[in-house]
């Protein structure tokens, strides 16, 4: 029964991320509105007799002017997303394409996509709907003049549209909303690890199942990015046997068809019933999303530092700048350890799942980086000052991954100088700044 009532809930999710999502509640809007003044109103709706300036003298004046508007705004609609578009397919050669659809996306531009679908389909509604009349009538007027003030009002979107659209586009405001979503999602795991039933476990999957219980294999059932999973769920599901499940994949993770999703440590079998509900429970998303998993953010800064090292673009300010994003973000990161398990009110283990570690983190997103900026001293220069400054909110074996890293960072640095005032360049901003990292006083110089 939970299985049958996901769907209609993952479909509700998907309209509500969608693009069609304003735009749909809006047109609904202007059709209730158009709706109002094209449905015969004698006896109920009588209209004060000093409005009567407002009728037009007939019908075919009255179409004519409809006629107008509603060529004015299709043109309007055309001109406005063909421009759009071209700022966008710009913007995916500077920026990951991923960020593409997302800046398409954004609820300032589908608020303006549906205030142009109503105000055409309210228009639309007055010129099919007859007026049996000689002259219109005073109530189909005023919706005449409604209809011109709407117009009226998509004109001031238009350029409200041009000036977010060229805004979206801009590097600073790109690299800021990534920063701020990402800053969100990592504050929203925090805020959800604070309940006492979360908790971190060494290992996310035993090497075997206790005796008393046998291990039960689940594989899953599509193709697709699990977002996230809902673990207070699984974890009653899992009590309801007196089991325990073990995922195997991480949030975000893409997984393929009947691959082994995860395991159940149980002492009986588990019926079919349970599997579906628990395979319901597997939140299933297209693309990368910010808001389940931080991890994706992060990494989508880095592939804005990577594509602007790339020699089309050749923009290594760019690269700094998603690299001092990139080292706030880490530092909030530093400030909790994300929870990989969660138990039952009596303190029971039921649901454990792969966490992303520090590590894999600095692994990830400042390795390509250096890779692709290894020939720009500017480059490892800004990732030696990251690390440096995370050293600062770093304790034990994360400080040692700083030092480690730091100490390939120099290495780069080392082979990339080549002239003398390279590296002494390099050298008087080796332990410059405060850090808690042992490094070298000086590169030393090639004979």
């Amino acid at each position: 029964m939970i299985a049958l009532l996901q769907y209609p809930l993952q479909v509700t999710k998907a309209f509500r991320q969608s693009i069609a999502y304003l735009p749909s509640l809006l047109a609904l809007g202007y059709f209730l509105v158009g709706l109002l003044a094209v449905v015969p109103h004698e006896g109920l709706i009588s209209m004060p007799g000093w409005l009567e300036f407002v009728r037009f003298n007939d019908t075919d004046t009255l179409r004519t002017l409809l006629s107008t508007l509603i060529a004015g705004m299709i043109s309007l609609v055309v001109f406005s997303f063909s421009m759009v578009m071209s700022v966008l397919s710009q913007a995916g050669g500077q920026f990951s394409h991923k960020l593409v659809f997302g800046l398409v996306t954004e609820r300032h531009h589908q608020w303006v996509l549906g205030n142009y679908l109503g105000t055409i389909l309210f228009i639309l509604m007055l010129l099919m709907v007859p007026d049996n009349t000689v002259t219109p009538d005073t109530w189909r007027s005023l919706a005449a003049y409604l209809g011109v003030v709407m117009v009226i009002h998509c004109l001031a979107l238009f350029v409200y549209f041009i000036h977010k659209a060229s805004q979206t586009v801009q590097v600073n405001s790109v690299v800021a909303g990534l920063h701020l979503a990402t800053s969100h999602s990592l504050a929203s795991l925090k805020h959800r690890q604070q309940s006492p039933r979360y908790m971190r476990v060494a290992a996310t999957i035993p090497p075997a199942a206790p005796t008393s219980c046998h291990r039960t294999e689940i594989r899953s059932r599509q193709t697709g990015f699990i977002q996230n999973a809902n673990f207070a769920k699984l974890a009653e599901l899992a009590a309801n046997i007196e089991g325990v499940i073990y995922l195997n994949f991480s949030p975000g993770d893409f997984t393929l068809d009947d691959f082994p999703l995860l395991y159940v440590d149980a002492p009986s079998g588990l019926d079919s019933e349970w599997v579906d509900e628990v395979l319901a429970n597997m939140l299933y998303g297209e693309g990368e999303s910010i808001e389940d998993m931080h991890v994706h953010g992060l990494t989508q800064l880095m592939e804005m530092a990577v594509k602007a090292l790339s020699p089309g673009i050749n923009d290594p300010g760019t690269a700094r700048l998603c690299v001092n994003q990139l080292t706030d973000l880490l530092r909030r990161r530093l400030d909790f350890d994300p929870c990989n398990a969660l138990v039952d009110e009596h303190n029971r283990l039921r649901v454990t799942w792969p966490a992303e570690s520090f590590e894999s983190l600095i692994y990830r997103v400042f390795t390509p980086i250096l890779h692709y900026g290894h020939d720009d001293v500017t480059i490892g220069l800004s990732l030696l000052k990251a690390l440096k400054s995370l050293s600062l909110y770093a304790e034990g074996a994360e400080r040692r991954l700083l030092q480690a890293y730091a100490e390939r960072v120099i290495g780069a640095l080392a082979d990339a100088a080549d002239h003398r005032l390279d590296r002494d360049f390099i050298s008087a901003r080796l332990n410059s700044g405060e850090h808690r990292l042992e490094l070298p006083d000086h590169l030393g110089y090639r004979e």
